[in-house]
């Protein structure tokens, strides 16, 4: 097994130490790599699984858990058009050891709540017993508490933004608009605002970013459909249904339907987002008629002016600006659970 550690993430330097502990204590044999830069964890992935690494562990939080599924991929930059991402081995998997603000992707795997690190750590060295065994091979998949398998197979979101000119894989949801906005205002945190709970600090973010508030005429596509107008500066295209530190965006998303969940805010006020944000939690913000929720497979997004371009979030990185599209990649990336 391949551990890998991004120091920079909220949680991890505290983190780390316990981790390599339990994993010890439990047997477990791994190999080390703490990122240097953006882009290092996916490429360090992708050498891994060429020489045959069958489990990579990822220490951060969603933006690093986001950067090591796609080094599960090779390069994007080689896709012909309408094409999906490659997989590098099927078979191999990836653990999640959640030490980040957000850590939204283990939320939706817990129904909600924040799992203690201990139990995350557990199940990997069940998973790493049952690899040595052989036993994941033979039966390796399952998405239920106490089946036979340690894994269960997750969709993920192929994202192509700036006109096709940055593509990215996303694991757990992207938001336009404001999303992006608090996002970067997450990342560019210091000093004692680090040290607060990712809730805190995404609602710091969030009243800053609201401050300036603006809607943006925009169109939507969804599987290839009509195009509906929108007067809004809040996307999102979720996975799984949390995002932005907790944030219940879309309920009923599964990240293992073969489907993306697209939620629009539509004409809705400064204020109005305000109120939204006590409800969003529990998910109360789609109670309003302003807020709409449609699945599908691919969707695209567009402004009709470039100098309204909505800024993109995926996985609580900043990605680039619309015209953006996205489409699901179906049973994509094996995750340890």
């Amino acid at each position: 097994m391949l551990v890998i550690v991004n120091h920079a993430a909220a949680r991890a330097r505290r983190a780390w130490p316990k981790i390599s502990d339990a994993l010890i204590r439990g047997g477990v044999r791994f190999d080390l790599h703490e990122t240097r830069h953006a882009g290092d964890a996916q490429e360090r992935t992708r050498v891994a699984l060429r020489a045959g690494t069958r489990t990579i562990a990822a220490v951060g939080g969603d933006g690093t858990l986001s950067e090591v599924a796609s080094g599960f991929f090779e390069r994007l930059d080689a896709l012909t058009e309408g094409a999906l991402p490659r997989s590098i081995n099927h078979s191999a998997a990836l653990a999640v050891l959640p030490a980040g603000t957000g850590d939204d992707f283990a939320r939706g795997l817990t129904g909600g709540t924040r799992a203690p690190l201990g139990d995350w750590v557990a199940r990997l060295v069940k998973h790493c017993g049952r690899e040595e065994a052989g036993a994941g091979v033979v039966n390796e998949d399952s998405t239920h508490e106490g089946g036979e398998g340690s894994t269960r197979r997750v969709d993920v979101l192929y994202g192509s933004a700036d006109a096709g000119a940055r593509r990215f894989i996303c694991l757990n949801a992207a938001t336009l608009g404001i999303g992006a906005e608090v996002a970067a205002s997450v990342g560019a945190q210091r000093g004692v605002t680090r040290s607060l709970p990712g809730e805190a600090r995404f609602a710091l973010a969030a009243v800053r970013a609201l401050a300036a508030w603006r809607n943006r005429r925009v169109r939507i596509q969804v599987e290839g459909g009509v195009w509906t107008e929108w007067r809004t500066n809040l996307l999102a295209i979720a996975n799984g249904p949390y995002a932005g530190g907790g944030m219940n965006f879309s309920p009923g998303a599964k990240i293992d339907d073969g489907l993306l969940d697209v939620v629009t805010a539509s004409d809705i006020s400064r204020a109005a987002v305000v109120r939204e944000l006590t409800r969003i939690h529990r998910g109360g913000h789609l109670a309003n008629p302003r807020v709409r929720v449609v699945r599908g497979t691919r969707m695209r997004v567009e402004t009709f002016d470039e100098n309204e371009a909505l800024g993109i979030e995926a996985d609580g990185d900043v990605r680039g600006h619309t015209p953006v599209e996205f489409r699901v990649f179906p049973s994509a990336l094996r995750v340890v659970w």
